[in-house]
């Protein structure tokens, strides 16, 4: 039987989608004021500099990985304009709902579709770019959803990954404080949930550094990966260029 992470705790590698699963469909409703609230609105400049640095083109397709409530997906469509594709994914339906909802609020409709990243239902070399934001830490194997990644990117293809990393050590005691006693505080305030976001606290913890990712990315068909930090590495940006 084959144990992994979910959070501190250890379990069923065969559970863990479906405790995900279950995370994320407690926050959903309330999960775009709870980013906000948690990181002070950052997670918007975060997702921002993402989208600068993907310099997305008219025509080109891209992947929305883990897309959740549409931020990335929003900011790629007028980009790549009507000749273009963005398809904007999650595993999680009640999360890809309120994405949905969000986007058709908007009034942009892209194609919407429920998969798992650790076997994506696409052809070889179907995209420009694949992004993931604040998802790649919550799938139980990520080795295996790097290489699909890479698989469905064309040559010189990139991989975004937005996502939580190793804080630099002068504010690791504060941002400790924060995470697991700020957190779950919030989560019950106004969610009604602390548990979930307790988890979500301990599942960064247990996300790879950035070194680690980087190499995760290669061993997985990356060429070329560079990693940029953000808010003194308590977020990192990674991108792959598929050789």
């Amino acid at each position: 039987m084959s144990r992994t992470h979910f959070g501190f705790e250890t379990v069923d590698e065969r559970d863990k989608a479906s405790r995900v699963r279950g995370v994320f469909d407690s926050v959903a409703p309330k999960y775009d004021l709870m980013n906000d609230l948690m990181s002070g609105g950052l997670h918007r400049a975060w997702k921002a500099y993402t989208v600068l640095v993907a310099n997305v083109r008219p025509g080109q397709s891209v992947l929305d990985i883990a897309g959740g409530t549409g931020d990335l997906a929003l900011a790629f469509a007028p980009k790549v304009g009507k000749t273009g594709r963005v398809l904007h994914t999650d595993i999680n339906e009640a999360m890809l709902r309120e994405g949905r909802n969000r986007l058709l609020d908007q009034g942009v409709a892209l194609p919407t579709l429920v998969c798992d990243a650790e076997f994506l239902p696409f052809p070889d070399a179907s995209f420009d770019l694949v992004t993931v934001a604040f998802g790649l830490r919550n799938m139980t194997h990520k080795e295996q959803a790097l290489a699909e990644m890479c698989r469905v990117l064309k040559p010189m293809g990139r991989l975004l990954v937005l996502e939580f990393s190793k804080v630099a050590k002068p504010l690791e005691k504060v941002y400790d404080w924060y995470s697991f006693k700020v957190l779950p505080r919030l989560g019950s305030l106004v969610a009604g949930d602390d548990a979930s976001y307790r988890y979500l606290a301990e599942s960064i913890r247990m996300h790879p550094d950035q070194d680690t990712l980087k190499a995760l990315m290669q061993q997985a068909g990356f060429g070329h990966v560079d990693c940029h930090n953000l808010t003194g590495g308590v977020v990192a940006l990674h991108v792959g260029i598929k050789c």
